[in-house]
């Protein structure tokens, strides 16, 4: 199976220099990229769907100017093709994002498709070889009822393309990059994965993977990226200042609400800010080696930094376990 080496647990997710949600200047674009640079940040995920291929763009030209070496360390993403879209309203809300890209995201996770992908990400980020290659969304958490013919298509096309490309020497690593775990496991019945980026499943407010995923990750020498770790947000706010933030895209329930509440107190107890446990708990188990939060700003990027070197005495996590608030399972201290 491939190796590939990630720098440090704090990582760049490049989601929102794609324009998610809201227009990004390419100058705050850029300044938020060269601020994570400067402070040591060395790998960097990103994809063709994240603003139609503007993500790619903004993080290939910074990095051109800011890493003539290639020291960087870069992910991105198959499984969507971009259509061209010349009646789309280009200053309008699409698909999560208010891209100047005349494009549209389309899933095909065929063959062709994917190796067409990946050659177009290299002219984008323009780099002659990316290090991980991720299929995106695959699984019903984002088809439905469409997941088994997705997975037939990608299972007889995508997955052999990816694997001639890392057989091939093109890309370091392949894997998933996804929400949910039992995709995770049907694919590795399938196939030899390096890397899985997961997102929102294993935060303080969730730990399914412990059941099944991460000891067959462990076997299979599968290493993880933890995405998400705020799950939408609810994480890095709290409940107890103001309305919630969002939890899984959507209104938190009364139960996430009183669950978060009580890790926030335990928090305060503690005189820990919650974003700070959040932001640091997937990274405490060994498999997962590194974690991916949303950063849109120079700002943004000072508080993960901040958040993320923040000391938290081993006492308080036993004491989230002893409250049952996380899974006992989780790593404590010995």
């Amino acid at each position: 199976m491939a190796t590939q080496s990630f720098p440090a647990p704090l990582s760049f997710g490049s989601a929102a220099i794609g324009n998610l949600y809201r227009p990004v200047p390419d100058a705050e674009a850029f300044a938020v990229i060269e601020a994570a640079w400067a402070a040591g940040l060395r790998y960097f995920d990103t994809a063709p769907h994240y603003g139609f291929g503007l993500s790619e763009k903004r993080l290939g030209e910074a990095l051109a100017t800011l890493d003539p070496a290639g020291e960087a360390v870069i992910s991105t993403k198959v499984g969507r093709r971009l259509d061209p879209a010349p009646l789309a309203d280009l200053t309008a809300l699409r698909q999560g994002f208010v891209s100047p890209e005349p494009f549209e995201s389309v899933f095909d996770y065929g063959y062709d498709a994917v190796l067409r992908s990946h050659e177009a990400s290299l002219k984008r980020l323009r780099r002659d070889r990316v290090d991980i290659l991720l299929a995106h969304d695959i699984g019903s958490y984002a088809h439905g009822a469409d997941h088994a013919e997705r997975m037939r298509q990608f299972l007889g096309g995508g997955l052999r393309a990816m694997q001639e490309l890392r057989d091939g020497g093109a890309v370091v690593a392949i894997g998933l990059g996804v929400n949910e775990t039992a995709v995770c496991e049907e694919v590795l019945d399938h196939a030899d994965l390096d890397v899985i980026l997961l997102a929102g499943r294993y935060t303080l407010l969730e730990q399914s993977p412990l059941d099944r995923l991460f000891p067959l990750c462990a076997a299979r020498g599968v290493r993880i990226v933890a995405g998400a770790p705020f799950n939408s947000g609810i994480l890095a706010r709290g409940v107890r200042n103001g309305l919630p933030a969002p939890y899984e895209y959507g209104a938190p329930s009364a139960d996430i609400i009183a669950r978060v509440g009580r890790i926030e107190d335990l928090c305060a107890e503690f005189g820990i800010p919650l974003a700070a446990a959040a932001l640091q708990f997937p990274v405490r188990h060994p498999i997962v080696e590194a974690v991916i939060p949303g950063i849109a700003t120079k700002a943004e990027l000072g508080a993960a930094l901040a958040l993320m070197s923040t000391p938290i005495p081993e006492s308080f996590w036993s004491a989230l376990a002893q409250a049952g608030l996380v899974d006992s399972r989780a790593p404590q201290p010995a």
